[in-house]
């Protein structure tokens, strides 16, 4: 990267590893406990986001983050298109083309990108879509299906998170472990009761441990004498042409 492009590199921030911060503290027994579940096999990579925008949640279980460009594994890896592009737009600001930083912010959105403000700075930071590695969470019609979304982007909304990454999933997504402030969102997810072990990708056995204590406590979607599993739900509903 030449200097052209210092001001958009910086701010990769990192989470703490301090413990649970006071805006995640758990009520009862569904407090998280940092660092209890060590990563699974055939990790390839990890990477630190920027602060999370509460919109990016997609659903209990998926979510969309942005990484700096400063970070080592990004750094080399950014189009050449889009450094030109990052730099022409902050050109056109500087000289109030609004149009024209439009259209070229346009392009490098297109090319999986965005300029991020941050702290009366810009950051150049590429897209990633999360999927968190061996919980379901109930879709988006279904009972607890908004609860768990709302759940999950309270956990991580402004914060930055530790991505730790197995592999990408066949919709493109990045199949991973969330760390947030010393948190392991999964755990927290399914101790709150918002999601299902989801034991054909995921065999942790602290992950079962997690389920069935919130099922004895009968918290979130326990609640339910017999709530319906995400992926039945997700076949009953292919099967049906919905």
């Amino acid at each position: 990267m030449g200097n052209a492009l210092g001001f958009l590199y910086g701010h990769c921030c990192k989470p703490s590893a301090t413990g649970e911060s006071d805006s995640l503290a758990p009520h009862g027994v569904t407090a998280a406990t940092a660092g209890v579940s060590a990563p699974a096999q055939g990790v390839t990579f990890e990477f630190h986001t920027l602060p999370v925008d509460a919109r990016c949640v997609t659903d209990g279980d998926g979510i969309t983050v942005y990484v700096s460009t400063s970070d080592p594994r990004e750094s080399c890896l950014v189009p050449q298109e889009v450094q030109i592009a990052a730099v022409e737009r902050s050109e056109a600001r500087a000289q109030r083309d609004y149009t024209r930083a439009d259209a070229l912010h346009k392009s490098i959105v297109n090319a999986g990108y965005r300029v991020i403000a941050i702290q009366n700075d810009e950051v150049l930071a590429r897209k990633y879509r999360i999927r968190l590695r061996g919980i379901d969470a109930p879709e988006g019609q279904m009972p607890y299906g908004n609860e768990a979304k709302e759940e999950l982007a309270k956990i991580v909304q402004g914060k930055c998170l530790r991505v730790i990454v197995y592999e990408e999933d066949q919709y493109g997504r990045l199949v991973g472990d969330i760390h947030c402030n010393g948190i392991f969102v999964q755990e927290l997810m399914l101790k709150r009761g918002m999601a299902w072990h989801y034991t054909a990708y995921d065999q942790r056995a602290e992950f079962a441990e997690w389920e069935r204590n919130a099922r004895a406590e009968r918290v979130g979607l326990w609640a339910s004498s017999n709530p319906e599993e995400p992926w039945q739900w997700r076949r009953r509903n292919r099967r049906e042409g919905r």
